[in-house]
């Protein structure tokens, strides 16, 4: 009996232990830039990891309603330069900075001046607003296709390393030799 709550109390520690640290993992999000939007009644500030923001760069995004998300809902359209819009998304808590709305791990696809056009619900109402002019320059590093074609050139070599290997295996097993074994 005491051999099975020793082994229960070590997996106890272990299981505490792991989550503990497993919490710990994730890094606080940090605002470098903000920028304010009026959407109707309801002044929103809207944060952003990166600054100045570049094309296919990973950021976080942060919408932070004056008086905080309680009672209130919205919605977030971005608008790329060409005037195309995305999908409309409710605005959802940031998985790691609970307390306000956010995007986690987001990019802009392309450079241009982006609008991000707000519509928050809440006891004031509805209201509507957008920040408009965000400048994203762009994508840092070689273009797309150079840092593709770069990347492939290890698998290259190993697929002809493997087509010569099995030539050579092939040849020596037509030709009667056996491979030596050991």
């Amino acid at each position: 009996m005491r051999k099975r709550l020793l082994v229960l109390a070590a997996v106890a520690g272990l299981l505490f232990t792991t989550t503990a640290g497993t919490a710990n993992a994730y890094e606080p999000v940090n605002i470098v830039h903000t920028e304010r939007v009026q959407a109707g009644p309801y002044g929103l500030t809207v944060g952003f990891s990166t600054w100045p923001l570049k094309a296919m760069q990973s950021l976080d995004f942060t919408f932070i309603p004056d008086g905080g998300i309680e009672g209130k809902s919205g919605t977030l359209t971005m608008v790329n330069p060409e005037g195309g819009q995305n999908r409309k998304q409710p605005l959802v808590r940031h998985p790691r900075k609970l307390e306000v709305w956010g995007l986690d791990v987001r990019s802009m696809p392309r450079p241009g001046e982006w609008t991000l056009r707000f519509a928050v619900d809440g006891p004031a109402g509805a209201g509507t607003g957008e920040l408009r002019a965000l400048p994203v320059l762009e994508q840092p590093g070689p273009p797309m296709g150079v840092s593709w074609a770069i990347s492939t050139l290890p698998l290259i070599g190993l697929v002809v390393l493997v087509v010569v290997a099995w030539r050579r295996t092939r040849s020596r097993l037509r030709g009667g030799e056996l491979p030596a074994i050991g």
